[in-house]
C-alpha cells in the first residue's frame, strides 16, 4: 500500500504519532466572535447547522459518535454505509450531519428525521487519524490535504469547502443566502480536544442551545403544554432565560409532553431569574432545545424565540450563553 504521508514535509512527518484508533474523540470547539475579518492566516468554512459527527472506521467496522458518545449508526445507517465502502479502512474524521431545506442545512428539519422521510448527509471538515497515526497535531492545511485524497466523498459523504481569503465578502455572503453564518479556522493550527480561539464561530442569525426547566399549561386550542421555559448554566446555577411558544406542531408537542412527563418535579430549577409560576410544571433540566431567536434584552432574556428541535448530542450540563 502507498504511504498516505508521502506529500508531507519533513517538519510534518514528525508531527505524526503512531496510535491505536481511539474509542472516543472530544471534538474540537469554536468560539462565538463578533469581528468580521480578512486573513492569510484564516480559512473560512460555511457554518453547517446540524449535528456534530465523529466517524471511527478500523477492521471494516463504523462507528458514528455524537459529541457526547452517543452512538448515531442506528439513526444514519446510509452514512455508515457509505463510510464502509471506503477504501481507506483505519481513520477517525470529524463533521456535520446535516439536512436541507432549499439550499441551506436546517436542524429544524434534520429534527423531524423520526418522523419523515428526510435525506441527510454527512459533511466531513477534518481528519485526526489515518493508517495507524494521530494527525492532529499537523496544521490544519496538512490535515484537509490528507482528509481530501484519503477518502472518495461518495454518495452522502461530502468534503467541507473552504475559502482562503476574503473573509468579510463571504460573511456577507452567507448571510445573504441565509446560512447560519462561517467557521474560520486558523490554517496552522493543530486539533485541540476542547473548546479553541484557533476556530472562530461569526453567526449570522442568533441561535443556541438551552436547556427546558419547565412549561406552562396549554391555552386555546392547543394541547398537552404550552410555552417551555427555558435556561442555561451560569457559574454552576441554572439561570432563567424566557419561555418559548412558537415553533411547535402537533406531533412536537405530543413528542415534548412524552419526554417531559418522567421529568417532572415539586420545584423550579432555576436558580437565577424570575421565571412564571401561574400554571407551570417544572421539570428536572435534562433536555437541551435549539432555539433561534432575534437577540437577548438587558435583563437576560431572549426576544422573539423560536423552537427548532430537540438536541441529544450534548449534555445539559454544558449549556451556557454563549
Amino acid at each position: 500500500m502507498s504511504d498516505p504521508f508521502a506529500a508531507l514535509a519533513d517538519a510534518d512527518r514528525a508531527r505524526l504519532r503512531p496510535e491505536p484508533l481511539p474509542e472516543r474523540v472530544e471534538v474540537m470547539k469554536a468560539v462565538l466572535t463578533d469581528k468580521r475579518f480578512n486573513d492569510p492566516a484564516w480559512m473560512f468554512e460555511r457554518k453547517l447547522d446540524g449535528i456534530r459527527c465523529v466517524a471511527i472506521k478500523g477492521g471494516g467496522r463504523v462507528r458514528l459518535l455524537s459529541r457526547n458518545d452517543l452512538s448515531l449508526n442506528e439513526r444514519y445507517p446510509e452514512l455508515v454505509e457509505a463510510l464502509e465502502h471506503e477504501d481507506a479502512d483505519r481513520f477517525v474524521v470529524d463533521g456535520e450531519v446535516v439536512a436541507f431545506e432549499g439550499g441551506r442545512t436546517s436542524f429544524e428539519r434534520l429534527a423531524r428525521r423520526g418522523r419523515e422521510r428526510v435525506a441527510v448527509f454527512y459533511y466531513v471538515f477534518d481528519l485526526l487519524h489515518l493508517a495507524g497515526m494521530d494527525v492532529t497535531a499537523l496544521p490544519l492545511r496538512a490535515r484537509k490535504s490528507l482528509l481530501r485524497a484519503a477518502l472518495s466523498f461518495h454518495g452522502h459523504v461530502r468534503f467541507t469547502l473552504h475559502r482562503n481569503r476574503d473573509g468579510e465578502r463571504l460573511y456577507r455572503d452567507a448571510c445573504r443566502r441565509g446560512w447560519e453564518g462561517l467557521i474560520a479556522k486558523r490554517v496552522d493550527g493543530p486539533y485541540v480536544h476542547g473548546r479553541s480561539h484557533d476556530w472562530l464561530k461569526l453567526k449570522c442569525a442568533a441561535e443556541q442551545e438551552l436547556v427546558i426547566g419547565g412549561y406552562t399549561a396549554p391555552r386555546g386550542s392547543r394541547e398537552e403544554l404550552g410555552a417551555l421555559l427555558l435556561g442555561y448554566w451560569r457559574d454552576g446555577s441554572f439561570a432563567y432565560a424566557g419561555k418559548v411558544g412558537t415553533g411547535f406542531d402537533r406531533a412536537t408537542l405530543h413528542d415534548l409532553a412524552r419526554r417531559l412527563q418522567p421529568l417532572r418535579r415539586e420545584r423550579s430549577p432555576f436558580d437565577v431569574g424570575d421565571p412564571p409560576t401561574r400554571g407551570t410544571t417544572w421539570v428536572e433540566p435534562e433536555l437541551v432545545a435549539q432555539i433561534g431567536f432575534t437577540e437577548w434584552t438587558r435583563d437576560g432574556r431572549l426576544r422573539h424565540p423560536r423552537f427548532l428541535g430537540l438536541r441529544d448530542d450534548k449534555p445539559a450540563r454544558e449549556v451556557v450563553r454563549e
